[in-house]
């Protein structure tokens, strides 16, 4: 199956139309999931922060140690049935979550392993879904796709996180885990029905793989830097959202409620920068996401400075319109850069660097939390974001590094050399 001619609209492409609604759906389901699990584990007997970071970081470290693996299968079996794959994963564990909920018994040894399997299910996910854009997209709209599925996925976002505020204070956690379990079904029915190429069966073993990933990623000084200032970011970000946030939320701010508006002001920024990064054209991608990274420390200063919630939303909307910036030219740069058949392991080289100190960021912003307040450790992650940017701005690639230029397509060259030989008729 090839990707359709680069002048048809992606819009009009079967392929790219089943991958955007299947996405639409899983994500759905993740925005009631990123507020219910942790209000769920909140509202259970003698929980705390500490619980709530534990169960968070077993969620997030397979998606540490897994990913690099993900990649590797991603470059060596179809990417959509690995993404399928993934996605039964994901609903089998978030569906244990929500039983366990709703029946009251979560006892801490049941949703850590829980927490795992959810994880896991996201490491094999996501490079197969990096390395599959381009077999269904042509590179000219690449930049297109990526702005195009991320409004789609943002919007679903932000249907999910504007409902499950509600949804938590009306019927609890648990049916709002069951929702997103019964999204990733959804999504696994969507994305078997997607027709790509089966890719040919390798003799190399899977660490020749992984060294070739390796040597593609390390060879680019503006890729491995960013992923090192992300490595930060990130940590810093999940600590924010998954513990900091939430803790501030239900102890100044009023609880489950005001916490969903503020994450939900980011998915509307999100919609807003992905449209935006949809028509966008800068000769230096990479220096422009970089620089779009900064706007996310002003509300998680906001957070530990205890702000009004609609001061904190409106900076969270703005920190959203950078951070989709941010993703579509980072997405785009990647996919135009590396070879495809690399494109998977580097994806997840970018996914291992990138989420290398996030389960640390999660395990310890409960209990660095307790011990100098949740004020301090939000001040200090919001220190901890624009250090890692303005170190990675040092980078000489990252500042100069500029857009590849478009090969013009066989169609397209075809249509100018009949243009001109009918001009030297005419003018003959």
């Amino acid at each position: 199956m090839t990707a359709p001619s680069v002048g048809a609209p992606v819009w009009c492409d079967r392929q790219f139309v089943l991958l955007v609604c299947a996405r639409v759906i899983s994500v759905l389901g993740n925005g009631f999931a990123r507020v219910a699990l942790a209000f769920a584990v909140l509202a259970l007997p003698g929980a705390g922060a500490g619980r709530l970071s534990l169960v968070l970081a077993c969620q997030a470290l397979p998606q540490l140690v897994f990913v690099l693996a993900g990649g590797v299968i991603a470059d060596r079996m179809s990417r959509s049935g690995l993404m399928v794959l993934a996605d039964v994963l994901g609903a089998g564990a978030y569906a244990g979550l929500a039983a366990m909920v709703l029946t009251g018994h979560a006892p801490l040894a049941a949703m850590c392993p829980l927490a795992v399997v959810a994880g896991t299910a996201t490491a094999l996910f996501s490079p197969a879904m990096d390395g599959l854009v381009p077999l269904i997209v042509p590179a000219g709209r690449l930049q297109q796709a990526n702005g195009l599925l991320r409004v789609g996925t943002n919007s679903s976002l932000l249907l999910g996180l504007a409902l499950s505020g509600v949804t938590v204070a009306l019927v609890g956690a648990g049916w709002a885990l069951a929702l997103n379990a019964a999204s990733f079904v959804v999504s696994a029915a969507l994305t078997a029905r997607l027709q790509v190429a089966a890719r040919p069966r390798k003799s190399a073993s899977g660490w020749a793989d992984l060294r070739e990933g390796w040597q593609e990623f390390a060879s680019r000084q503006w890729l491995w830097v960013v992923v090192a200032q992300y490595a930060v970011v990130v940590a810093a970000l999940n600590a924010n959202v998954g513990v900091l946030g939430p803790l501030t939320a239900e102890q100044h701010l009023g609880g489950a409620r005001a916490w969903s508006v503020i994450v939900a002001a980011q998915a509307v920024g999100t919609i807003a920068g992905a449209g935006l990064a949809a028509r966008v054209r800068v000769n230096r991608p990479v220096l422009v996401a970089v620089l779009c990274t900064f706007p996310a420390a002003v509300p998680i200063a906001l957070l530990g400075a205890e702000a009004p919630v609609w001061l904190t939303a409106t900076a969270m909307f703005v920190a959203g319109i950078a951070s989709d910036v941010f993703g579509v030219l980072w997405a785009t740069t990647i996919q135009r850069e590396i070879p495809e058949q690399f494109l998977s392991r580097v994806s997840s080289y970018d996914w291992f660097g990138s989420l290398a100190f996030a389960p640390l960021g999660l395990l310890i912003a409960g209990p660095v939390a307790a011990a100098v307040g949740t004020s301090q450790a939000l001040v200090g992650c919001a220190a901890l974001v624009v250090l890692a940017t303005t170190a990675a701005l040092l980078s000489p690639q990252v500042r100069t590094l500029r857009t590849t230029p478009e090969a013009p397509s066989a169609e397209a060259v075809s249509s100018e050399d009949a243009e001109h030989q009918m001009g030297e008729e005419a003018a003959g």
